[in-house]
C-alpha cells in the first residue's frame, strides 16, 4: 500500500486537474475504507528520511487533515474519530510523527503540525503526558541537532496556539524555559521557532509576568529579538510586544520609556513594511487597551463601585509628540494600487483614529497643522494624507473643539470632490461621510444642498469614489432622521425631515447607480443598495410615495432577474446575477417594513410569488437563499396573521432551510423564521407543527448543526408552545428530555466563546419554559390557586417546577452569567408566579434563587431592573391572593 500511496501523493501536486481530482478521490476512499491503515502508512511515509521531501510533506498534510478540524462545532467528531483508533495504532502513529521532527529539511515542519494536532486532542484528556517534557528536553539538552530543537519549538508553538491554557498550566514554566533557551541560541531558525512559540504561549504566562524577575527575563529576550538580523524574527518579536501590552499592560510602566517606545519608534521608521506595521499596531493596541480601561473606570464610577486595580497609565497621551509625527508621515506613503492590501498607510489611519479616541482634544494640536500645511499640496499623496488625517480624528475630540474646524473644512472638502486624483476624491467622500456622523450638516439648508449636489455628481465617479459616496449618504440619512426625533425611539416616524426635499432625486440616483456597468467594482452595486435601504428605513412620512415607487422598482427588477432563468452562461455573469438577487432580497427585506398593511395586501401576492420562485431556483446559492428567507421574515412581520394564505407554499422551503445543516447561516435564519411564523399566525401553524418540530429536534440531535444554532431552537420551542397551547403536549416528552439535558450543561475553564454559548443556551431554555407556561396559561385564563387535578396548567407545573428549580439555582450561583440571562430568568420567575400563584412561591423562594432578584436590583440595565420590580410585584400579588382566599 505504501508505494501505491506514494504515487498518489505525488499526483496531489500535479498541475493536471484530472490527475489531481483522481488522487483526491483515491485518498478520500482510502480514509473511508481503512482509516487506521491509512494513517499508519501516512505516518510511515512522513518519517521516511529517504522519501521524496515533497511526498513527505504531502503525507503529513493528509495525516493532519484527518485529525484537524477547522469548524469548532466539529471538534467532538474528530476527537471521537481519533480515539476510535486502537491504542496500539495511535501509539505507532505518534511515535512516527515524533521521529519525523527535525528530519524534514524545510519549514514550517509538517511533522510539528501533526504532533500538535494529536496533542490538542489527547492532552486535555490526560493522554500523552510525556509529550511536553520530551519536547522541552530536546530544546534544552546539549548535543541535540539544531533542526530538532527548531521542530520541537514549532510543535510547542502550534500546541500553545490552539489549546486551552488550563491544560498546560502544570508545564507552563518548563515550556517558557524552553522558549527562552531557544531565543538565546544563535541559530536563526531556532530563534524564529522560539519567538513564534512565545507569541502563542503568552496567555499561559500570567503567573510569570506577576513575578518581577521572571518578567524581566521575558521582556529582555523579547526586546533583544527585535534587534535580530533576521527580519522574520524581528517581526514576530514585535508581535510579541503587541500581545504583551494587551495582556500585561499594568506591568509595562518600567519598560515603556527605556525600551518599548524606542523599539517601536525604530520599527515605525523602518524601510520594511512588516516592521512598520507592527510598530503601528503596538500603539494602536495601547490606545485600545486604554480605551477599555476608561470604559471600565466610567462604569465603576457610574455604579459607585470601588476604583478598579487596573487603571490607565496614559501612555498614548504621553507618547503623542513622539509617535504622531511618524504616523502622519506614514499616511503619505500610499501606493496607487493598494485597494486590497493592508499597508502601513492604512494602518497609520486606523492608529490615528484610535489615538484621537484615546487622547481626545490633546490630539488636535498635532494634526491640524499637518492638515493645514498639506491640504493644498501639489503632490496628491500629501493632499490625500491631509484629508485622511482630518477624517480620522473626528471621533474623540469634543464638539466644541471640532465644530469650527468641520464648518471651515466643508467647503474645501466639497471642492476636493472634483480633485484630479481618484485617491483624494475617494478619501474626501469618506471624510465627508464622517463629518455627516459628527456634525449637524442638516441644520444648514444651503450647506446641505451643496453637499447633496456634490454627492449626486460623484455617484457617476470612479466606482471606489461612488462607493464611499454611498456610505456617506448612509451616514447623512441617519443623521437627518435623528435630527428630528423627539424621543429615544427610532421607530417613531417623523412627518418630514431635512432630506425630504431631496429624497426622490436621491433614490432615483441611487437606483441608477445600482445599474452601472462597472457596479461590481469596489462593491459599488452593493454599497448603492445599502444606501437605498438606509435611506428608506430612515425616511419620513412625506417620503412614503417615493418609498413605494422604490419598492415597485425592486420587485420589478427581481422579476426580471428571475426571468433570465438559465440564460446566463459564464461564471462571472452568473456570479453577478447571484449578487443582484441577494441585493434585491436585502432591499426588499428592509423596504417591506416601511409599508402599511393596506399596501401589503395590494402587493403581497406579487412579493411572495417572486420570493417563492427565487427559493425554488437558488438552493445551491446559500447566500441568496438566506436573503430570500430573511425577506420572507420581513413579510411575515408586516403581514402578521394574513401570512396564513402563504404558509402551505412556503413551509416546504422552510423545511429545506432547516435541513441545510452544512450552511449555518441558512439553517440559523430558518430556525428563526419558525419562531416568527408561530408569533405571527398563532395556532394556524398547527398543521405544519409535526414537520417543523421533527426537523428542529433532528437539528438538536445532529453533530453537524452549528453549535450556535441550538440555543435558537430552544427559543423557538417556546414560540411554538405559546402558539399551540395545550396542543404542544404532543411534543412535551421529547422537548423535556433535551431541555433538561441542555439546562444542566456546564463548561470547563473560562473560554469567552464557550461562556457566551452557555449563556445563549440557557436563555433559549428559559424561553422554552416561558413559552410552555404562557401557552398553557393562555388556554386556562381562569386558573386560580384552587385549580384541581386535570387542569393542563397545573399538571404542567407539577412536571416542570422541580427541574426548573434546579436550573434556576444553577443560574443564580453562576457569577459569570450574563445580564440578559438574568433578565430572562427573572421574566420566567414572573410568569411562574403569575400563572401558578402561591403554590409556586416555595420554589421561587428556595435558596439561592432569590439571589437573582438581588442581581436584578443592582443591574446596570434598566430593562433588568424593571423586570425585577415586576417579578417582585407578581410574587407579592400571589401571596396576597392566597391569603385572601384562605390558602
Amino acid at each position: 500500500m505504501e508505494q501505491e500511496l506514494i504515487g498518489i501523493l505525488e499526483k496531489t501536486l500535479s498541475p493536471d486537474q484530472n490527475e489531481l481530482k483522481a488522487a483526491t478521490e483515491f485518498l478520500e476512499q482510502a480514509a473511508k475504507a481503512d482509516l487506521v491503515a491509512f494513517l499508519r502508512t501516512l505516518s510511515d511515509i512522513l518519517k521516511a528520511r529517504a522519501a521524496n521531501p515533497i511526498v513527505r510533506v504531502a503525507a503529513g498534510l493528509q495525516l493532519k487533515n484527518q485529525i484537524a478540524w477547522k469548524d469548532p462545532a466539529k471538534k467532538d467528531i474528530f476527537t471521537q474519530k481519533w480515539f476510535a483508533i486502537p491504542e496500539e495504532a495511535r501509539q505507532i502513529i505518534k511515535t512516527n510523527v515524533l521521529e519525523a521532527l527535525g528530519t524534514e529539511g524545510q519549514r514550517p515542519s509538517t511533522a510539528a503540525q501533526c504532533v500538535a494536532h494529536i496533542a490538542i486532542i489527547e492532552l486535555p484528556r490526560g493522554v500523552w503526558p510525556r509529550l511536553i517534557p520530551d519536547l522541552v528536553d530536546n530544546v534544552c539538552k546539549e548535543g541535540v541537532p539544531d533542526s530538532l530543537k527548531a521542530a520541537c519549538l514549532e510543535s510547542i508553538g502550534y500546541i500553545c496556539q490552539d489549546i486551552q491554557p488550563a491544560v498546560l498550566a502544570e508545564v507552563s514554566n518548563s515550556i517558557l524555559t524552553a522558549i527562552v533557551n531557544g531565543m538565546r541560541l544563535p541559530d536563526e531558525n531556532i530563534r524564529l521557532a522560539a519567538v513564534n512559540a512565545l507569541l502563542n504561549s503568552l496567555e499561559f504566562t500570567q503567573n510569570n509576568f506577576a513575578v518581577e524577575s521572571e518578567r524581566n527575563v521575558i521582556m529582555t529576550v523579547t526586546c533583544e529579538a527585535t534587534t535580530s538580523n533576521n527580519t522574520q524574527v524581528r517581526v514576530v518579536a514585535l508581535q510579541c510586544l503587541v500581545r504583551i501590552i494587551s495582556l500585561y499592560y499594568e506591568y509595562m510602566e518600567v519598560y515603556m520609556a527605556s525600551a518599548l517606545l524606542p523599539i517601536t519608534l525604530e520599527a515605525m521608521n523602518s524601510d520594511t513594511s512588516e516592521l512598520v506595521l507592527q510598530g503601528i499596531e503596538f500603539w494602536s493596541t495601547v490606545c485600545e487597551t486604554e480605551l477599555d480601561l476608561a470604559i471600565n473606570a466610567s462604569e465603576a464610577a457610574e455604579l459607585e463601585r470601588p476604583a478598579l486595580a487596573d487603571q490607565s497609565r496614559y501612555y498614548a497621551k504621553g507618547a503623542l509628540k513622539y509617535v504622531l509625527p511618524i504616523v502622519l508621515e506614514t499616511l503619505t506613503k500610499q501606493d496607487e494600487c493598494d485597494e486590497d492590501e493592508w499597508t502601513p498607510a492604512k494602518g497609520a489611519g486606523v492608529c490615528l483614529s484610535l489615538f484621537a479616541e484615546c487622547t481626545e482634544d490633546a490630539i488636535v494640536e498635532y494634526v491640524v497643522p499637518f492638515v493645514t500645511q498639506n491640504i493644498g499640496n501639489g503632490d496628491w499623496r500629501y493632499r490625500e494624507a491631509a484629508v485622511m488625517a482630518f477624517g480620522s480624528i473626528l471621533e474623540g475630540p469634543s464638539n466644541e473643539k471640532l465644530k469650527p474646524m468641520m464648518d471651515e473644512a466643508l467647503p474645501v472638502l466639497m471642492n476636493l470632490m472634483s480633485d484630479t486624483s481618484i485617491q483624494v476624491r475617494d478619501t474626501t467622500a469618506w471624510t465627508l461621510g464622517r463629518i455627516c456622523e459628527y456634525s449637524d450638516v442638516t441644520s444648514n439648508s444651503e450647506v446641505l444642498t451643496a453637499l447633496l449636489n456634490a454627492f449626486c455628481v460623484s455617484l457617476s465617479d470612479e466606482p471606489s469614489v461612488a462607493a464611499n459616496v454611498c456610505w456617506a449618504l448612509k451616514s447623512l440619512s441617519f443623521a437627518a432622521y435623528m435630527a428630528v426625533q423627539t424621543s429615544d425611539e427610532e421607530s417613531i416616524e417623523p412627518d418630514a425631515y431635512p432630506l425630504s426635499p431631496f429624497f426622490h432625486v436621491l433614490m432615483q440616483k441611487l437606483l441608477w447607480t445600482t445599474e452601472r456597468a462597472d457596479g461590481a467594482q469596489s462593491n459599488l452595486r452593493g454599497s448603492a443598495y445599502e444606501a437605498i435601504m438606509d435611506l428608506a428605513s430612515h425616511s419620513a412620512k412625506d417620503c412614503h410615495v417615493a418609498v413605494q415607487e422604490t419598492m415597485l422598482v425592486i420587485l420589478d427588477r427581481l422579476r426580471q432577474v428571475l426571468s433570465l432563468g438559465g440564460q446566463v452562461d459564464t461564471q462571472p455573469d452568473h456570479q453577478q446575477v447571484v449578487d443582484v438577487q441577494a441585493n434585491l432580497c436585502a432591499a426588499l427585506q428592509v423596504i417591506l417594513r416601511k409599508l402599511q398593511p393596506d399596501e401589503i395586501d395590494t402587493i403581497g401576492d406579487a412579493v411572495m410569488t417572486a420570493l417563492l420562485q427565487l427559493l425554488s431556483t437558488t438552493r445551491s446559492h446559500r447566500g441568496v437563499q438566506e436573503d430570500a428567507i430573511m425577506a420572507v421574515a420581513s413579510f411575515i412581520d408586516v403581514s402578521s396573521a394574513k401570512f396564513t394564505k402563504y404558509i402551505e407554499a412556503f413551509v416546504p422551503f422552510l423545511l429545506l432551510g432547516l435541513q441545510a445543516v452544512n450552511s449555518p447561516q441558512v439553517n440559523s435564519v430558518s430556525v428563526g423564521i419558525v419562531g416568527d411564523l408561530c408569533r405571527a399566525v398563532g395556532d394556524k401553524v398547527q398543521p405544519y407543527a409535526d414537520a417543523l418540530m421533527t426537523e428542529l429536534l433532528k437539528n438538536l440531535a445532529s453533530q453537524e448543526v452549528h453549535r450556535n444554532v441550538k440555543p435558537q431552537i430552544f427559543s423557538v420551542f417556546g414560540d411554538m408552545a405559546l402558539a399551540l397551547g395545550v396542543r404542544f403536549s404532543n411534543y412535551l416528552q421529547a422537548v423535556f428530555t433535551v431541555l433538561h439535558q441542555a439546562s444542566m450543561a456546564q463548561i470547563e475553564g473560562t473560554d469567552p466563546e464557550m461562556r457566551e454559548y452557555l449563556n445563549a443556551l440557557r436563555i433559549g431554555c428559559l424561553e422554552t419554559y416561558s413559552g410552555l407556561v404562557q401557552g398553557m396559561k393562555g388556554e386556562n385564563n381562569n386558573v386560580g390557586v384552587h385549580s384541581g387535578e386535570g387542569n393542563p396548567l397545573m399538571e404542567l407545573g407539577n412536571t416542570i417546577l422541580p427541574p426548573l428549580s434546579e436550573f434556576l439555582k444553577i443560574i443564580a450561583l453562576d457569577l459569570g452569567v450574563s445580564d440578559e440571562c438574568v433578565c430572562t430568568a427573572l421574566g420566567l420567575m414572573g410568569d411562574i408566579s403569575s400563572s401558578f400563584g402561591a403554590p409556586a412561591l416555595p420554589v421561587l423562594e428556595t435558596h439561592p434563587i432569590p439571589l437573582l432578584l438581588q442581581r436584578g436590583k443592582t443591574s446596570k440595565s434598566k430593562k433588568t431592573r424593571t423586570m425585577t420590580s415586576w417579578v417582585m410585584k407578581s410574587m407579592k400579588k400571589a401571596k396576597t391572593t392566597a391569603t385572601s382566599n384562605g390558602v
